[in-house]
């Protein structure tokens, strides 16, 4: 049996903006409980989701990350705004938005799916939109409620935070969340 390790490539939000953005999820959880929210301990900016990985691949990630990311300088983003994919009106993911910054994140995004995809993984088939999950509607559906909740929150600031690398990360899924573990960090502009 080959072991295989769910795993991801994430920005980590620490500090003082997770600390904001815990507080939006608790100004929202009165406004609609069928939403799964993400623990403040778990919230990142995903970069790339992999699915289930063999665990003689991460080294090949972590080299390809290395080479894509060693060209590309260390950069300050805003978290700032709340949504909801794919609309307000019927969500079904909420979340934090990074406005100042996006563009680099972007580029981040854009080399990392080009490395991956060197190594086989497939290339991500829609534009990179670089956001914080805050939760999940377990029902989705038309909540008025919850996307007034959201407008309100549109220009919120949840502070800026200092992208300096990407981690690899495993995901492990239980009935009470999931629980993330470190695999690698990979530091932008070494190479």
């Amino acid at each position: 049996m080959i072991d295989t390790i769910r795993s991801f490539v994430a920005v980590l939000l620490e500090g003082a903006v997770r600390g904001e953005l815990a507080a939006a999820i608790e100004r929202l959880r009165p406004v609609s409980r069928d939403v799964a929210w993400v623990n403040p301990g778990n919230i990142h900016l995903t970069v790339k989701f992999l699915g289930n990985v063999d665990r003689d691949r991460l080294d090949p990630i972590v080299a390809a990350l290395t080479g894509a990311l060693g060209e590309a300088g260390a950069f300050d983003a805003t978290i700032r705004g709340l949504g909801a994919f794919p609309s307000l009106a019927r969500p079904r993911v909420i979340w934090a938005g990074v406005t100042e910054g996006a563009d680099a994140m972007v580029e981040a995004a854009g080399r990392v799916d080009e490395a991956l995809a060197a190594v086989g993984f497939p290339r991500e088939a829609r534009p990179f939109s670089p956001h914080a999950t805050l939760g999940r509607v377990r029902r989705p559906g038309a909540n008025p409620t919850l996307a007034s909740a959201l407008r309100a929150e549109e220009a919120s600031e949840f502070g800026r935070i200092h992208v300096a690398g990407v981690r690899l990360m495993r995901s492990e899924l239980s009935p009470r969340g999931a629980h993330y573990t470190e695999l690698a960090t990979v530091a932008l502009g070494l190479s």
